[in-house]
């Protein structure tokens, strides 16, 4: 691997802007980014020069506009390199950028816009703008820019599509503003899990060191190949996805999509990836689900692997001895663990993963197995990053060491607070929730629990606010139990309940191929899903494999009853954020009769 030595360091960088001019100064013919073109059927690629050029194009574009510095601009599109020039030159501009999730429900979008006083929007075609004005009121949008030609059916004034909007002239050079590293750089919306999303404000220098200070954790090369396809609006994927890779002088290859991730992932062959759980869980699921398939030899052989596998990483990290049976690790790691590598490329080296804790069997079978899976922690407020593993020291039931300058406390709740350079300005036009989350003493309160172990790792245990208190006073925290439960190839979705009730129940929301499953295994007399899932025969069933999935749990996790749904929870049914976290209250609402019910059956 090629020495780590043109990494752009705070200093020459300064900002945002600073350190895509570095990078285009540094190595103009090497290659930024690569995606694939829908028209041609081809991938193709820009150099960091042509990236400039492409940059500058934008630039005049919100010359011509009249922005002033620290005007906002919303960017709304899926992963692609014109996220990435649109935000550069809006930076370098001393614009205020302010990214929106595509797949968002348009009453959020809209609400996220009026709020920030966006006053120019990118978008990918101009129907998601109808749907926006739809449902909201977008006093300050003067400007509708769009990626599609297609025009608006009806007549809007402020629409242009990009061939329209920018110069064609990329050579001439517009004049660009002093930059303060310390001003407001982007304004992130929390996909808040109740009420209405905060805007997060964070700075040049917040994102900057986020950048350089994961990297002391986990180095980057030149040479490496991210492949982004967690949405460029969620921070972990912006700092480390997209101006890390910059300021390492690594490639960034652009997925055409999650369906089409597998084949993304085959053909690009990326060293480096960063992704939240819900990814790792599919490909754990599927290889479960195909393992069922296999002989009973097959199935020993798989779990021997795991079993080898996981005492060749405990032996490489230092926490155990060696072993005899680590005389037959080279030989399962090519009978087994490289088919799983080879899923992933072949060459991946770093897999990051955050926004959510990874169950400890799948983090456990895919590091056995080969995966460089490093779990990590942070927030949008801290830009995001807080700690992760190191490759050298890595403990998969923790999230890592705290990063370098991260200060970490925990009170006397367990509640989680940070220092860092990362902590955000404060929230937009919030000066009473930054004050709740900001003490005075500047510790940002977290609202996570947790504990520090004696190396210095982070485990973290829960949010303060979801811990369930039964009737007889004791305190469970569900998110671990609920990880464990989804794990479950049935079921898609977990939710623990029982504040101030006797026991503890489970809201699950099961896959479509549960129900025939369910159906066939249980010999019912029918297969309409409505009927089975009110079928005690079927709650039986499904609490046996549901206490099989928590008997690591201490005895206080016993799952008593069951609402068994059929209707998944997405974004459009404003059950999930865009991130995939369950909206608890909203869920907890819409099933309350349910609820009740179960309950009062006791």
């Amino acid at each position: 691997m090629t020495a780590q030595t043109d990494v752009i360091s705070l200093d020459i960088a300064q900002h945002l802007p600073g350190l895509f001019a570095e990078r285009v100064k540094r190595n103009p013919s090497a290659i930024a980014c690569r995606q694939f073109n829908e028209v041609t059927q081809e991938w193709y690629q820009l150099t960091w020069q042509e990236m400039e050029n492409a940059v500058n194009r934008w630039r005049h574009g919100f010359a011509n506009e009249n922005l002033q510095p620290g005007d906002r601009v919303g960017i709304m599109l899926r992963n692609c390199m014109e996220w990435a020039i649109f935000d550069l030159a809006a930076l370098s501009m001393g614009l205020v950028t302010v990214p929106l999730y595509p797949n968002d429900r348009a009453d959020s979008a809209a609400y996220i816009l009026e709020n920030s006083n966006t006053t120019l929007l990118l978008l990918d075609d101009i129907s998601a703008h109808q749907e926006l004005i739809e449902h909201g009121v977008l006093t300050r949008l003067n400007r509708v820019v769009t990626l599609s030609k297609k025009p608006p059916e009806s007549r809007l004034d402020n629409w242009r599509s990009a061939e329209m909007w920018l110069s064609h002239d990329e050579h001439v050079q517009v004049t660009l503003p002093d930059i303060d590293p310390h001003a407001l750089a982007t304004i992130v919306y929390t996909s808040g899990t109740t009420g209405h999303p905060k805007g997060v404000m964070l700075s040049h220098h917040n994102i900057l060191w986020n950048a350089w200070s994961g990297m002391q954790s986990v180095p980057i090369y030149p040479n490496d190949t991210f492949l982004s396809f967690l949405p460029l609006s969620h921070t972990l994927e912006r700092s480390i996805g997209y101006f890390l890779p910059i300021m390492a002088g690594a490639t960034i290859i652009y997925a055409r999509s999650i369906p089409q991730l597998a084949e993304d992932l085959l053909e690009q062959r990326p060293t480096v990836l960063i992704s939240v759980p819900r990814i790792y869980e599919r490909i754990y699921n599927r290889v479960q689900d195909k393992l069922k398939t296999q002989s009973v030899i097959a199935q020993k052989l798989f779990h021997y692997a795991i079993e080898v596998g996981w005492m060749h990483f405990e032996y490489q990290q230092g926490r155990s001895g060696w072993h005899p049976a680590l005389l037959f690790y080279p030989l399962l790691n090519h009978l087994i663990g490289k088919k799983i590598q080879d899923r992933v490329g072949g060459r991946l080296r770093v897999a990051i993963c955050g926004g959510a804790p990874l169950a400890e069997n799948v983090a456990k079978t895919f590091i056995a197995l080969g995966l460089p899976i490093l779990q990590g922690y942070g927030l949008t407020e801290t830009s995001p990053v807080i700690g992760v593993n190191k490759r050298e020291h890595n403990l998969p039931r923790s999230i890592g060491l705290p990063l370098q300058d991260v200060t970490v406390q925990f009170n006397k709740n367990g509640e989680l607070k940070v220092k860092s350079p990362g902590v955000m300005l404060g929230y937009w036009d919030n000066p009473q929730a930054t004050a709740e989350i900001i003490d005075q003493d500047g510790w940002l309160h977290t609202g996570d629990l947790g504990m520090q172990d004696s190396e210095g790792f982070i485990h973290i245990t829960g949010r303060l606010k979801d811990i369930i208190v039964l009737a007889n006073g004791e305190k469970i925290p569900p998110t671990d139990m609920e990880m464990a439960i989804a794990a479950d190839p049935l079921i898609e979705h977990a939710l623990v309940i029982g504040e101030g009730r006797p026991f503890l129940s489970a809201l699950i929301v099961l896959t479509d191929d549960a129900w025939p499953f369910l159906a066939h295994e249980k010999v019912l007399p029918t297969s309409d899903p409505e009927e089975l899932k009110d079928n005690p025969i079927v709650e039986k069933f499904l609490l046996t494999r549901i206490q099989q999935q928590l008997h690591d749990f201490p005895s206080y996790a016993q799952i008593i009853r069951l609402v068994i749904s059929l209707h998944p929870w997405t974004v459009e049914s404003g059950l999930s954020t865009p991130t995939l976290k369950a909206k608890r209250q909203h869920i907890l609402s819409l099933y309350a009769d349910e609820i009740n019910t179960l309950y009062e059956a006791h």
